[in-house]
């Protein structure tokens, strides 16, 4: 049996892409905003993440040489610990904390099985008790606003009303862009946002459209991108020097250049990519793929491979193509005149129907 075939080896495989992913999201703490949870909600992710692959790790223990389960018990026992350091660093009140132990795991014995304990890894089981003085715990997202006065708040500055149908929010004033929790508008970011391009998110979008790639456009990137809870909505996202990883998008059209894309938990989601490896999927359906449209294509771009239609399933482990995946017919692809004058926005054309040029149904 070869090793692409080879059920231990494809799950080696499957577990390593799955640590790598979990140390670029903690690597992409940093640029996450304490504002509104963000950043709580991405180490809550993150917990979750591990936790999984702790649970396949035990489910398959019993296959599993002894050696073998060790590395995978080390490579947990790694990530906790790089958690637990990078939160201590960023937030000295930090909710949890991983106890550290010198003594070796074998995640293959029941004792120490995660699905026969309760409450395993969860973040109330590690939260640490707040000293004399400290704010408790379900106080301290006010008191996370509270430190952070001189703050620009673009996403409020979005939501109020306007007498132009799209928004143009700066971001001159922000080290990071952070776009969150907005519902049918037509968002475009202005060259002057490439001074905030150390770090991108997108998060709880309904009916929007965002097109962040005038900012990319001359060569700056975003180091990392996350997008996440984001619905009937199109998003050109500009330019990625490194991983993307796209979470709980559905019925939706994206528009991105990368090094990495790591798509989870998506359905239905048309993405026209350059992308120099091998995009990644998993728990996803109805996904189609296509080549970036060649208005956003640079010469850089033209002179790059780009792997966009060498996706990899972790999910389908049967011989065969998946059945989450395809790409897209050139007729279903949508024409460079969609791009160039649909997209950015028409006099007195509503986001509903820019979208639905684009296919994509009303709210």
């Amino acid at each position: 049996m070869s090793a692409s075939t080879d059920p231990k080896q494809r799950f080696h495989r499957s577990f390593l892409d799955h640590v790598a992913v979990l140390q670029d999201q903690i690597e992409e703490l940093k640029s996450i905003s304490t504002v509104a949870g963000e950043r709580q909600e991405a180490i809550d992710h993150i917990l979750a993440g591990i936790s999984k692959i702790q649970n396949e790790v035990a489910d398959v223990a019993d296959a599993t040489p002894a050696y073998d389960r060790k590395q995978y018990s080390e490579a947990i026992k790694g990530l906790q610990e790089k958690l637990s350091d990078t939160t201590a660093v960023l937030a000295p009140k930090s909710r949890f904390q991983f106890k550290r132990t010198a003594k070796h795991v074998d995640m293959g014995a029941p004792e120490n099985d995660p699905r026969l304990l309760s409450g395993s890894y969860s973040r109330n089981q590690h939260q640490p008790t707040a000293p004399p003085g400290m704010p408790k715990l379900g106080e301290e997202a006010d008191d996370e606003l509270r430190e952070l006065p001189s703050e620009r708040d673009y996403n409020a500055e979005l939501s109020r009303p306007s007498a132009s149908s799209i928004r143009k929010p700066s971001f001159s004033a922000a080290k990071t862009i952070g776009i969150s929790s907005q519902t049918g508008l037509h968002i475009i970011l202005p060259s002057s946002a490439a001074m905030a391009t150390a770090s991108g998110s997108l998060t709880d979008l309904t009916g929007c459209i965002v097109d962040m790639s005038i900012p990319t456009s001359q060569g700056h990137a975003f180091p990392g991108l996350a997008m996440r809870a984001i619905k009937k909505s199109l998003i050109v996202a500009g330019r990625v020097a490194g991983p993307v990883h796209i979470t709980g998008i559905s019925d939706s059209i994206l528009v991105l250049v990368a090094h990495q894309v790591r798509i989870h938990d998506c359905k239905n989601v048309d993405i026209y990519l350059h992308c120099t490896s091998h995009p990644i999927i998993e728990d996803c359906s109805g996904l189609r793929f296509a080549p970036l449209p060649a208005c956003y294509m640079t010469e850089a771009d033209k002179a790059a491979e780009n792997q966009w239609d060498q996706v990899d399933d972790f999910k389908w482990l049967k011989a065969g193509h998946s059945p989450n995946w395809t790409t897209m017919s050139e007729a279903h692809i949508l024409s460079d005149e969609i791009w160039t004058k649909v997209v950015p926005g028409r006099p007195g054309a509503s986001v509903d129907e820019t979208l639905g040029k684009l296919g994509i149904s009303p709210r």
